[in-house]
């Protein structure tokens, strides 16, 4: 399954999503002979009648191997290893050599655009600061116009509001994204959409101390004293009551837009943004976790715990609770379930305010997940571009989510779906489905959520209690995406100065040793938001909002 969780993690002091703020056109979507409007030059420049109802993909494909970065250091999977790119590569001659961080993403991204020496093809973040770097350096290549070079058909599979949410000022677009859902996506499958966002707890824990109500800080609270004191440790180790995502200098995502949507705190209020962070009820939960830590019930593992060791701990069942997301833990679910089924996590209602409303989980937004770009360095703009085309269609994510049709799948009762033995693999060994088969979108890069749902096998347990606990939550936020300021703008330079400060509260407020420390830690966050030009960036956000509603509507 796609790693989702990246998508929902960071946590702004302001609470609210960051990217690009664009507006304008596409491309031309008509056939024309290619000329390159670059000054760097690619193997493919030069005269081609291209086609705007045929698939560019198809004029060559002779072997070439593109330098592809992810900036997720967590990827570990290699092009070619499985049955699914295996079969790409036969059919459209194009090989992928994956780079990723060994580190810090941030420092690795920042020294190859310092040295203008990005590869192939970059993925990231969408809100990445990083983005508008490669934008105003000039170090990336308009995607509308290597189409209009090379590959028309590119604007019969882009999604028109994907790429008009994607345009920037001047005109171009420069990033396609992921796990990206249009609004009218959302009208259509909507219903069927789900989040990563979850409140997990280990099922057979929760049921010996009474499957309590821990919607409310009370609850909350004796809940994870109870499991404590009835399993002080697991085999052998300290019981960890809480969990959450992993600590970052920016803050953490459980304890920021995840706890807001359990929560449900709007994102606006009378056509006005709302500072959703400042709210009572989230103000009020803060509290309430460091009330746990307090009473002992926060280990110190996790401010200090990354993900591999989160996993391992997942693993061994160390976790009574967790604020963490569901996708993000699949692959050890499945291995306590083979272990013993009593032992999986489950999501049930965890924080909520104090009507116990609904939570409003964030789901599949036009924004997306994760941006790819091609480089201005690209070694093949025509092979770039024609691959991305095949990637993002449907043609090719059925690809990528299929692998080849008799190998890793048929159409079994009218129906397209897993062989039996892949399925078998699918439903209890993902870890082994991924390096031998590769398909369910292992490589997520281009995944349209809307067309997974077309051919996503029924969910089991323990993948499916979780999973289906989402359905009837998930919210489109999508007019809340890309609304701060290019991180090189004055206000922008302001924004990342509070995140960071945000990200040195967090654990301040959390550790307090009484309430009054924790309004004193809080009143000087809230002072510092506003000596840095906090009214500045709240104007700018707001005008951001305007423009996106204007976008969005039909």
């Amino acid at each position: 399954m796609v790693k989702t969780k990246k998508w929902l993690s960071s946590l702004v002091a302001l609470a609210l999503t960051v990217g690009l703020t664009a507006c304008g056109g596409g491309g031309n979507n008509t056939g024309n002979t290619a000329k390159s409007a670059n000054d760097t030059a690619g193997p493919s420049d030069g005269a081609k009648t291209v086609n705007a109802d045929e698939p560019g993909w198809k004029s060559s494909t002779k072997p070439i191997t593109f330098d592809w970065y992810l900036n997720y250091s967590w990827f570990a999977d290699k092009w070619g290893v499985d049955k699914t790119t295996q079969y790409i590569t036969k059919k459209t001659g194009v090989n992928i050599n994956f780079i990723v961080p060994a580190g810090n993403e941030n420092e690795k991204m920042n020294t190859m655009i310092a040295s203008n020496n990005l590869p192939d093809f970059i993925t990231l973040d969408w809100n990445s600061d990083a983005i508008d770097k490669m934008v105003q350096g000039g170090l990336v290549l308009p995607l509308n116009e290597l189409a209009d070079q090379y590959d028309p058909y590119f604007f019969k599979v882009a999604d028109p509001d994907k790429l008009k949410w994607y345009t920037e000022k001047d005109g171009n677009v420069y990033g396609y994204p992921n796990q990206s859902s249009s609004p009218s996506n959302f009208k259509e499958y909507g219903d069927n959409f789900t989040s990563s966002n979850t409140f997990l707890v280990r099922k057979d824990i929760y049921e010996a101390i009474g499957k309590p109500d821990m919607r409310t800080p009370e609850g909350f609270l004796n809940a994870l004293k109870a499991a404590k004191e009835k399993f002080p440790e697991v085999n052998g180790q300290p019981l960890i009551p809480f969990g959450t995502q992993e600590f970052t200098d920016i803050g953490n995502g459980s304890f920021g837009t995840n706890l807001m949507d359990f929560l449900a705190i709007p994102y606006e209020k009378d056509g006005k943004l709302y500072d959703r962070s400042t709210d009572p009820e989230y103000i009020r939960w803060l509290k309430t976790f460091r009330e746990a830590n307090d009473q002992g019930l926060i280990a110190k593992d996790i401010f200090i715990d990354k993900r591999p060791q989160m996993e391992e701990k997942i693993v061994q069942g160390r976790y009574f609770s967790m604020m963490f997301p569901r996708s993000d833990l699949q692959n050890q679910n499945i291995t306590r379930y083979q272990q013993d089924p009593n032992s999986v996590y489950i999501a049930v209602d965890g924080p909520g305010n104090s009507k116990l409303d609904q939570p409003k989980l964030g789901g599949p937004s036009i924004a997306g997940w994760a941006l790819t770009l091609i480089s201005k360095k690209v070694k093949d703009k025509e092979r770039a571009i024609d691959f991305l085309t095949y990637l993002i269609s449907e043609e090719g994510n059925k690809d990528l989510f299929f692998g080849e049709k008799g190998v890793t799948y048929d159409t079994i009762d009218g129906k397209d779906q897993f062989l039996p033995e892949v399925l078998n693999m699918y439903n209890n060994d993902r870890s082994g489905f991924a390096k031998t088969y590769g398909a369910s979108y292992t490589f997520w890069m281009m995944m349209d959520p809307a067309l997974n749902l077309k051919w996503a096998p029924a969910s089991v347990e323990p993948i499916k209690q979780p999973e289906d606990w989402t359905r009837g939550k998930v919210a489109d936020n999508s007019v809340y995406a890309n609304l701060d300021p290019a991180v090189s703008s004055p206000e922008g330079i302001a924004l990342g100065k509070i995140n960071t400060q945000w990200g040195k509260t967090l654990p301040k407020l959390i550790l307090s040793k009484s309430e009054a420390e924790f309004d004193a830690a809080w009143n000087e966050f809230q002072q510092y938001r506003k000596d840095h030009d906090l009214d500045k960036i709240q104007a700018f956000q707001q005008a951001a909002f305007e423009q996106n509603a204007a976008k969005l509507k039909k």
